[in-house]
């Protein structure tokens, strides 16, 4: 098992940093080799669930993901939002919350708690590494994209 936390300042405003980081679908625009397919129906909140699809071929893995909690950003203060991770090979979960920042931008904060199913104990570290890396990439691209 792997926990770790993610920080970014974006100059967008916490309603916008929300908007791109909950936007499901946009997760494969930025994660290589993965598609999002979102199960509920529209707008997102607290039930939705969506199957991040991995990999390539018979090496390809569904990553199914429920919206436990669900608190958007209301009149510029903080949102926050937890996913569940239900696979059968990862589990574990993930909370965003987005705060407001200095001169109209935000803080964004990306707690993520990753287990892989079979791996032993001796790839935490790599786990944690990769993770923090991918995850991190991702978040940055997702506040960068137009």
């Amino acid at each position: 098992m792997v926990v770790f936390v993610l920080e970014r300042v974006s100059l967008h405003s916490v309603a916008e940093s929300w908007r791109r980081l909950t936007d499901w679908p946009r997760h494969a625009d930025v994660v290589p080799l993965t598609r999002v397919t979102v199960r509920t129906p529209p707008p997102t909140g607290r039930g939705t669930v969506f199957v991040a699809r991995s990999g390539i071929g018979p090496l390809a893995f569904d990553d199914p993901m429920e919206v436990t909690a669900w608190q958007p950003p209301r009149d510029g203060g903080p949102g926050r939002c937890r996913l569940e991770k239900r696979g059968r090979f990862v589990t574990g979960w993930a909370e965003i919350e987005v705060h407001p920042a200095g001169d109209g931008g935000s803080r964004v904060v990306w707690r993520e708690d990753v287990n892989v199913r079979g791996l032993p104990g001796l790839a935490d570290r790599p786990l944690e590494r990769s993770a923090r890396w991918m995850f991190g990439r991702a978040t940055d691209a997702l506040l960068r994209q137009e």
